[in-house]
């Protein structure tokens, strides 16, 4: 069933050009995105500018007048038939290896165009990934003409059909070959493939419909994002020629390094240098996390070196959801590098009170064996 597109600018059938260009106008100011972000609204919008498309065209709304849709391509179409525009463009095929047959074209594409998507990007703390931010970025794009509501002319006055092209927004050419006559076809070079022009241009856009401005945007980033994600602002991006529906705005992460913490996906670690006497007494230590703030860390007497400490849960929160990965404490056991004499001598002491311990080579098979041969056998084995 052809749709109304009177109906949507609200006219009647009669109406004249300038009482669908007022029409046109008066919605577009109303449902542009750039006035209103609801999605009802920019889906009206596109409904809007494709009624005035048609309508602005004689040829086009000759076709709705019939009881036609010159924008539906189905067999029921009008003007369709075995043309082969529903086929690929047969006709072009039959024209260019035997010089004869119908040709098809695939006329004017019209002046409103959508936009352009745009790609930002912002830079984040660890901090701001762990904990969710709303951001003020300045943007740069292609906005709506309020000189001209997008219709790029001046005033009253409006587009008219291109000389050149004659409406059909191509043109044509014949050229001999072997095979017969080849004909070409390719964007008017007047109205760059519109198929009309504008005589008396908007003074502030010069007839695109839109000009750049710089503006605010707020962005909500939610906890949970991490580097190279990109959030998606939808009608935010370039505005189209013609003041078509603007494109979608893509805001990417970089997430900054962090002073204390590395990131693998929702966890964190981090090393915590411990004295070789707080290792064997066992000790305590205070550790800032990101979201929950201080939290304490306990090393057993006895702690190795290379030990880990995990505190489940205060880690980075996964993405949509409340789960929350964990830190990964790695604990480096620091042996004193220069003692003074008492230092020393208590040393000594020690060592003689713990005789039987004494230094040994371990073979690669003990079950005590570790360190970085012990993992690269390990490495070696499995595979």
């Amino acid at each position: 069933m052809a749709r109304d597109y009177y109906g949507t600018l609200g006219v009647s059938k009669n109406a004249t050009d300038q009482e669908i260009k007022r029409a046109y106008r008066k919605l577009a100011r109303e449902h542009h995105p750039d006035v209103n972000p609801d999605e009802a609204a920019q889906k009206r919008f596109q409904e809007i500018s494709t009624a005035y498309e048609v309508l602005s065209d004689p040829e086009k709304r000759r076709i709705v007048d019939l009881g036609g849709d010159p924008l539906e391509t189905g067999p029921g179409a009008a003007g369709g038939g075995f043309s082969g525009a529903g086929f690929g463009g047969l006709g072009d095929v039959f024209e260019a290896f035997f010089g004869g047959g119908a040709t098809t074209s695939r006329g004017p594409r019209g002046r409103v165009q959508p936009g352009a998507d745009s790609l930002l990007r912002t830079r984040l703390t660890l901090e701001e990934c762990a904990t969710g931010v709303t951001k003020q970025i300045a943007v740069e794009t292609a906005i709506l003409c309020d000189g001209c509501a997008g219709s790029g002319t001046h005033g009253d006055s409006k587009a008219v059909r291109c000389e050149t092209c004659g409406g059909a927004g191509e043109v044509q050419s014949v050229q001999r070959s072997f095979l017969g006559q080849v004909m070409t076809s390719r964007p008017c070079p007047t109205c760059r493939g519109a198929g009309e022009t504008i005589p008396d241009p908007c003074r502030k856009c010069g007839g695109d419909g839109r000009v750049r401005a710089r503006r605010e945007i707020t962005v909500k980033v939610p906890a949970g994002v991490s580097n190279g994600m990109r959030i998606r602002l939808a009608a935010q991006g370039e505005v189209g020629p013609g003041g078509g529906p603007a494109g979608d705005l893509y805001v990417e992460i970089i997430e900054q390094a962090h002073d204390v913490f590395v990131r693998d996906g929702d966890d964190l670690h981090c090393t915590i240098r411990v004295p070789m006497v707080d290792a064997a007494l066992g000790t305590t230590v205070v550790l800032d996390t990101l979201v929950d703030g201080p939290a304490e860390i306990t090393v057993d007497p006895g702690t190795q070196p290379g030990s880990v400490v995990v505190l489940r849960g205060h880690g980075m929160p996964k993405l949509r959801s409340g789960v929350r990965g964990d830190v990964h404490a790695h604990l480096e056991v620091v042996v004193p590098a220069k003692l003074d004499g008492k230092q020393v001598k208590l040393l000594e002491e020690f060592r003689r009170k713990r005789e039987h311990e004494v230094p040994e080579v371990v073979t690669t098979g003990s079950q005590h064996a570790g360190g970085f041969f012990s993992r690269l056998r390990d490495a070696f084995s499995a595979r």
